[in-house]
């Protein structure tokens, strides 16, 4: 057999998970010329589970409210972690560690991030941000996948060489997930432990049972090791990397150890995922003598404890400027507290980006709850995580405009979240700060119509529908305006009676406007 059908059928087939010590390689990509000179590097962390965003991130100038609809696990006011960027919010307890990066300039926050019509399957919800598609539309694909496949049109078709040796994204631990899926094959490899990581860059092959079967599995270890395309390019940069900062002994934190130790080597990876999960706290969330502790508190005591050691060690390293991060969950938990100390099942929450180059701001504004909420009642989506993705191709990875809507499968408008861009761009440092209010309707509450009232800055702007679960019931507005004031009168017959929300979506300035029926 050919060493490249070797490899190909390989990695087609189940062998390749026994091999390399439980070192799972799957599919590989590499820069082409598109991407010379651009060495910024995106890292996702993934927090499976579904996080409680309303006790990660808490409203300050709603703790009433907030108090109210989870009187067992609200988090004590004097208790939350404040933040230079704004008097509104407080911080998870946990979080110590994010509150002194949002201090040194290095963390932003996104409000209520998330898309129309939820989906609380986990596994579905996962799809849904991996391949960056509406919930009613199943693709076998995802974003980081089909921008790789931008910048590398001829793949794999003469890759790896010695132009281009190194592994365009990787995965540690568990399988290559959809995100980095192309639109013909996986442009990424996952290494499945970080145990298996220090075998690689070491030499070590696991022992084996001295019987037949057990001299065979070792042969195809030895074969693997010499053949597998990128473990002299991992190998390579590993070795390069003798002293690093100290991290928690923690599994992410060992995650984005290995992630540091390849940058600081020179690997010219583009895309790093790692993961944590146990954020599906459904009950015992808190401690109930103080709530201020408890699962989902340690939780973000590691999450942030773990980035904030990756931060320092990228600048101990000389790298951190090329980095920048992103957490992301698959979606948050409802408004209402239940009775098992928990929460369940919801749509929007928080996400966090870090790095020396992030737009240090909060972008929304803290969200809406009702005075009786219902055990229904979702947090309305603020910003759609597509227009995070199009930030970060826009303003990170320089892509071109009309590349990223093909990437995303549809138009979405970036945010200022970068504050220098690879292509040399400058984008805005100062948080948008809005002090009208620039939608707005009327008779409210309506019955048989209501008329909707809004201002644009010009360009395209959107309306959105949504009921208290997040479906989108109406889109009344999706088209070019010029900017000033506008207004658009919405049929609501067919509304049932209840609480609805206009979402207004111009550019990047995004309001969000509470109806009822």
């Amino acid at each position: 057999m050919k060493r490249r059908d070797f490899i190909q059928n390989t990695f087609a087939g189940v062998v390749m998970p026994a091999l390399l010590n439980g070192l799972s390689f799957k599919a590989f990509g590499n820069v082409d010329d598109a991407a010379i000179g651009d060495e910024n590097i995106l890292v996702v962390v993934q927090l499976s589970g579904g996080n409680d965003g309303l006790n990660t991130v808490i409203p300050i100038d709603k703790y009433g409210l907030y108090q109210n609809a989870r009187s067992n696990i609200a988090i004590p006011k004097e208790k939350l972690l404040t933040i230079p960027q704004t008097d509104t919010l407080g911080l998870n307890p946990g979080m110590t560690a994010f509150q002194t990066m949002f201090k040194e300039g290095k963390a932003a926050l996104i409000q209520s991030v998330g898309y129309p019509n939820p989906n609380f399957s986990h596994f579905r919800a996962t799809d849904i941000w991996n391949t960056a598609s509406d919930s009613n539309i199943f693709v076998n694909n995802g974003w980081t996948g089909r921008y790789l496949a931008v910048e590398n049109s001829n793949f794999p078709t003469g890759y790896p060489n010695t132009k281009y040796p190194d592994p365009l994204a990787i995965q540690i631990g568990s399988v290559v997930n959809t995100s980095l899926q192309g639109p013909i094959q996986s442009m990424g490899m996952a290494i499945s432990n970080p145990s298996s990581f220090y075998n690689l860059i070491s030499n070590k092959v696991e022992s084996t049972p001295n019987t037949l079967a057990g001299k065979e599995l070792k042969f195809l270890r030895e074969v693997a090791n010499q053949t597998n395309l990128y473990a002299n390019s991992i190998k390579s940069a590993a070795v390069k990397v003798t002293k690093q900062s100290t991290y928690p002994n923690t599994g992410l934190a060992n995650q984005l150890k290995i992630v540091a130790q390849l940058i600081g080597g020179g690997l010219k990876t583009k895309v790093y995922y790692v993961s944590m999960g146990g954020f599906d706290t459904h009950s015992a969330q808190v401690n109930t003598s103080d709530t201020a502790t408890g699962t989902h508190t340690n939780l973000w005591k590691t999450v942030s404890d773990a980035i904030k050691a990756f931060s320092d060690d990228l600048a101990g390293l000389g790298v951190s400027k090329k980095v920048l991060g992103l957490t992301y969950s698959e979606f948050g938990r409802r408004v209402k507290s239940n009775a098992s100390v928990g929460t369940d099942h919801g749509a929007a929450a928080p996400m966090f980006m870090f790095g020396d180059l992030v737009n240090p701001i909060v972008l929304g504004k803290s969200p809406d709850i009702a005075a009786s909420p219902t055990t229904n009642d979702n947090l309305t989506m603020q910003y759609d995580f597509r227009s995070v993705y199009a930030s970060i191709l826009t303003q990170w990875f320089c892509l071109d405009q009309s590349f990223v809507d093909d990437v995303l499968l549809k138009d979405f408008q970036p945010l200022p979240l970068v504050q220098v861009q690879a292509c040399g761009k400058i984008t805005a440092n100062e948080p948008i700060t809005l002090n009208e209010d620039l939608i707005s309707n009327y008779p409210n509450p309506f019955s048989d119509a209501t008329t909707l009232t809004f201002t644009s800055k010009g360009g395209h702007t959107m309306i959105q529908i949504f009921d208290n679960i997040g479906r989108v019931i109406s889109v009344p507005v999706d088209g070019d305006y010029d900017a000033g004031k506008h207004e658009v009168v919405i049929d609501t017959r067919d509304f049932n009676s209840g609480m609805y929300f206009a979402r207004l979506q111009n550019g990047e300035i995004q309001q969000v406007r509470r109806m009822s029926k």
